[in-house]
């Protein structure tokens, strides 16, 4: 039995307009993603992928065609609901990892509760349980600018998960880390997918990382080139220090 569709995208475009200066950054781009999968984006700079997780993540809104998600028209949402759908069902890993510096790990991780709507008392233990699951609570009161590259990403991902969203977006998650501390979060972002049955769509400039997804979706220019799955698909292997 076939998974249902969570994403599908028809006729996808894109046009930013800069004083009349116009670019197409995306053009009839067509694909599903079903619950479930690991899907790859990969394309080189400039190919229109960033623009595409922009419009995939409910961040910026396309200029033509449809996008439906979890069978709704995202163009009949209001921004409230929209804001609700981006918290709650979907979690992002960026490659800057895009933490708070000053602040500790414990209040990084707590910080999309604020917009949750779940009770203040749960606050605490939520981004507990997913500092544990990143294995990170030994830095549990560190502050990120403290910590490594990896530890960032590690508490990035946490973030990412403390609203058990459905949807995971990684942009470029390896792009800042060294070669062991990339392993060890493509792990963590593959038992994402495989464990705890997160649909993950990964953004990526590179066929190595992209590689470790079931599925290549190749974007050149604003168009999609190739829609395939992977036939050696690479399995990451590091593993977490606590």
């Amino acid at each position: 039995m076939e998974k249902e569709k969570i994403i599908e995208i028809k006729h996808l475009g894109k046009i930013y307009d800069n004083e009349g200066a116009k670019t197409e950054a995306l053009r009839s781009v067509n694909f599903s993603i079903h619950h479930g999968e690991f899907v790859a984006i990969m394309g080189p700079s400039g190919s229109g992928k960033s623009t595409l997780l922009q419009i995939l993540g409910l961040l910026d809104p396309a200029t033509a065609g449809q996008y439906l998600l979890f069978g709704k028209n995202v163009d009949k949402l209001t921004d409230e609901e929209q804001a609700s759908i981006r918290n709650n069902r979907m979690g992002f890993i960026f490659q800057s990892f895009n933490l708070l510096p000053k602040t500790t790990v414990l209040d990084n991780v707590i910080l999309p509760l604020v917009y949750s709507g779940k009770p203040e008392s749960d606050w605490e233990s939520l981004a507990l349980k997913a500092i544990d699951a990143v294995g990170l609570n030994h830095r549990l009161m560190h502050e990120t600018s403290q910590l490594s590259g990896g530890e960032k990403q590690r508490v990035a991902i946490a973030r990412a998960l403390i609203n058990s969203p459905e949807i995971i977006f990684a942009d470029e998650p390896t792009g800042n880390l060294d070669s062991k501390s990339g392993a060890m979060v493509m792990k963590f972002i593959q038992d994402l997918n495989e464990k705890m049955g997160h649909t993950v769509i990964l953004i990526t400039h590179e066929t190595y990382t992209a590689e470790h997804a079931e599925r290549i979706i190749r974007i050149h220019d604003g168009e999609i080139i190739s829609d395939a799955k992977v036939e050696n698909r690479q399995r990451a292997t590091g593993e977490l220090k606590k």
